[in-house]
């Protein structure tokens, strides 16, 4: 279980470090597109757009089907909620570490504080 869902974070994270699959997800959030749309929508070849549709369908974030002789692509079934869950555990983390920080930084403000007021008197 642990492998699939690295393989599966590998290929979702590869599909989404892309400024334009990311574009083209927003772009599917909103409404359907051909490809051709897409392609013409972010100045790409029809050839450039396929390819990045394709990376996004192998993760399963969108789906495409052939209707007549345009290729419709729409968001995949698959959301990336394994994905935020994986994100948050990290956020939580981090949060926690930087709060810590942040209690040690207050701790060696007070103590230079009362530091600087002995050597006054």
């Amino acid at each position: 279980m642990v492998q699939y869902l690295q393989a599966t974070y590998d290929v979702t994270f590869g599909a989404l470090s892309d400024a334009t699959r990311r574009g083209v997800l927003e772009q599917l959030g909103r409404a359907d597109a051909s490809i051709t749309t897409l392609a013409e929508r972010f100045d790409m070849t029809l050839t450039g757009m396929k390819k990045h549709v394709d990376v996004l369908e192998q993760a399963g974030l969108v789906a495409t089907e052939k209707v007549g002789r345009v290729r419709v692509c729409r968001l995949g079934r698959r959301g990336l909620q394994d994905e935020a869950e994986w994100i948050e555990r990290y956020r939580q983390l981090w949060s926690a570490r930087f709060d810590a920080l942040d209690d040690v930084v207050e701790t060696l403000k007070r103590q230079e504080r009362a530091d600087g007021q002995q050597h006054r008197k």
